[in-house]
């Protein structure tokens, strides 16, 4: 703990905690990943490369890979439109496109819930770490909303298997009961309560058919609305409200009203 002195010369503590711990907290990554950060020089507090071991109060500047990281009580909640192609997890060193490359934010966000590289749609991005890890946790039971298309005509039967739930033996699980409805001649939409990888197209090939379009166009009570591909919107007001009231986290406090809508400058 580091001393200092106010204006009129009073003296008053400053609490630290290691970077790490911070980061963490900021919702940036895990403690581990943190560390694993730190050792790669990836992480600069006012500037200068952070080293194991380093304190910080969160007054200093702060940056992940050249992004400022927000403060812990800097919460930021973004609907984003992911375009297909774009690679969510930033540790695939191949990928052409990142999600962190794609996002212009000026500070690191990370995804509640991921979408594969070929899947488009609503991708949620936060600092808020507490947020993540309710809207991750699957008893949680939070909704996730898709529109999908298949190669060949939907059918009652489908739409009935699908709805029963799917035993996916590669997995050995079988899936949660879900609201399925048909969409149109080749597509349908799908109500999901559980992650689990790649479930949608798993289930599909059961019956026999493939996905050639997969969007997510709601997460909880957040719509994709108008959004385009690469486009986000920050989330706010009473919509924001009602989201930290389905994560189980209470209310928050300001205005009213959706966010506006930003193109991504590349």
């Amino acid at each position: 703990m580091e001393v200092k002195w106010n204006k009129n010369g009073v003296e008053m503590e400053e609490k630290k905690e290691r970077l790490n711990k911070y980061l963490a907290a900021c919702g940036i990554c895990s403690r581990r990943d943190a560390d694993r950060l730190i050792g790669e020089g990836r992480v600069t507090v006012n500037g200068i490369a952070a080293t194991m071991g380093t304190k910080v109060s969160g007054r200093e500047e702060i940056a992940v890979n050249g992004k400022a990281v927000a403060g812990k009580d800097e919460k930021v909640v973004l609907a984003y439109y992911k375009p297909p192609g774009v690679v969510c997890t930033e540790r695939d060193r191949y990928a052409e496109r990142k999600i962190s490359d794609e996002l212009k934010y000026p500070v690191r966000l990370t995804y509640a819930g991921r979408l594969d590289k070929d899947s488009e749609g609503l991708l949620m991005m936060t600092n808020d770490g507490a947020l993540i890890d309710s809207m991750m946790r699957g008893a949680n039971r939070h909704e996730k909303e898709y529109v999908v298309k298949v190669d060949k005509e939907v059918t009652e039967d489908f739409i009935r298997g699908m709805a029963d739930g799917v035993y996916l033996k590669e997995l050995d699980i079988t899936t949660r009961k879900c609201e399925v409805k048909k969409n149109g001649k080749f597509t349908f939409r799908i109500i999901l309560t559980q992650g689990v990888n790649r479930q949608i197209r798993r289930m599909v090939e059961h019956f026999g058919y493939r996905v050639r379009a997969l969007k997510r166009v709601r997460v909880m009570n957040i719509n994709l609305v108008n959004l385009k591909p690469g486009e986000y919107r920050m989330v706010e007001g009473e919509e924001l409200r009602q989201l930290y009231r389905q994560a189980g986290m209470g209310s928050l406090e300001g205005g009213s009203g959706q966010g506006r809508t930003v193109q991504n400058r590349k």
